[in-house]
Formats: C-alpha cells, sequence, structure tokens
C-alpha cells in the first residue's frame, strides 16, 4: 500500500521555485530588478541552508516570491545590492519566525520587516536584524500585545542612544 503522502524530488521543487522567482521579473523589472537563473538558485540555496540551519521545515514555497515582491520598490534595493539583500532578507525572515516563535504570520512578518527596513532602518538589513527585529521578537516572546510598536515603552532610551529617526 503506497503512502498517502509522495515526496517530490527536492530538484523538482527547487526548479518550481526557480521557475516562480524568475517569474516575479515581469513585476519587478520596472523597478530596474531583475534575476537571472543564476540567481534564484543561489536563492533557493539560500532558502534551503536557513531551513536546516534553523530547524524548519516548508510545505509550500512562496515565501521568496513575497519577499521579491515586498521589497521590489523599496528605494534602497538597486541592482547591485539586489541578490545579496535577498539572500539576507532570507535568512532573517527564518531566524525571526523561530525568534517570533511563530505567532507572527508570515505575511505579517514579511510586511513589518518592509516598514522597518524602509523606514527606520534606511536599507540597512543589519539594524533591521540586529535592532528593529529583535526588538519585535522580544515584544512577542513576553507577550506585548501591541508587539508592533516595538519602541512604545522605550522610546526615550533609544533617542538617548542615538536611535532616534
Amino acid at each position: 500500500m503506497q503512502s498517502m503522502f509522495t515526496l517530490i524530488p527536492s530538484s523538482v521543487t527547487n526548479q518550481l521555485a526557480i521557475a516562480e522567482i524568475v517569474d516575479c521579473n515581469k513585476k519587478t523589472s520596472r523597478y530596474g530588478l531583475i534575476l537571472s537563473q543564476a540567481d534564484a538558485l543561489e536563492l533557493v540555496i539560500t532558502r534551503s541552508e536557513a531551513l536546516s540551519n534553523y530547524g524548519r521545515i516548508e510545505f509550500s514555497g512562496g515565501i521568496i516570491s513575497k519577499l521579491i515582491l515586498s521589497f521590489s520598490n523599496s528605494p534602497f534595493l538597486t541592482k547591485h545590492n539586489y541578490v545579496a539583500t535577498l539572500n539576507d532578507l532570507i535568512e532573517t525572515f527564518y531566524y525571526f519566525k523561530n525568534e517570533t516563535l511563530d505567532e507572527i504570520s508570515d505575511d505579517e512578518l514579511i510586511s513589518l520587516m518592509k516598514k522597518y527596513f524602509d523606514q527606520r532602518c534606511q536599507g540597512s538589513v543589519e539594524l533591521l536584524q540586529n535592532r528593529e527585529l529583535e526588538v519585535l521578537a522580544r515584544n512577542v516572546r513576553y507577550g506585548i500585545s501591541d508587539y508592533e510598536d516595538i519602541y512604545k515603552d522605550t522610546e526615550e532610551s533609544f533617542d538617548e542612544e542615538g536611535f532616534d529617526e
């Protein structure tokens, strides 16, 4: 008797993911952002490594495409930093899915990442990771209901340390 679940070889799923990523070029090309097949493969490898590193599994793809489409209109993405930034954002996404205890939906996390990246971080993935999302994750872990307002109670302390807008 065969199992109800049939495993699809990773090469097939990788090819599907690559095709989905390259298909995003239809929308991102208006911003001068285009991914080659090799770029798409690199992003798929980054996703696979991040999933493995953080002990996560993913049943449906699309996170890479969601990140691409969400961030493509950022004024801080250029054709010169596009692939490297996407690799960092993929890694960041899966790390903070763990850090927020999966309490935030994929779409909400991507939306918050984009908001912080474009506003407070001015395009710095390092600030996004080490400042904004760390505070967000802490707020989620401590059960703060308005976790999205990451500086609600700490605005003064961050201003004093030079983190003001």
